[in-house]
């Protein structure tokens, strides 16, 4: 499950089916240096993007692989 406290690095990097999420909000960085350190509700307010939307949409991302598999 993801939190908003994880980094964005840390969430790529166990989920990376989420890669897509991102990019379709415009949360293009995902390899910078900085995706390393800021947390999901940092990258979503730096991007203007609701914290729980974004947690809620990266979640059934990750739900909906599982069922895939």
């Amino acid at each position: 499950m993801i939190t908003k406290d994880m980094t964005v690095g840390q969430v790529l990097r166990l989920y990376p089916q989420t890669v897509q999420i991102f990019l379709e909000l415009g949360m293009h960085c995902l390899g910078c240096p900085s995706s390393t350190m800021e947390s999901i509700e940092g990258a979503a307010i730096t991007h203007g993007r609701n914290v729980d939307s974004l947690i809620e949409q990266l979640n059934n991302a990750i739900e909906t692989a599982g069922k895939a598999n």
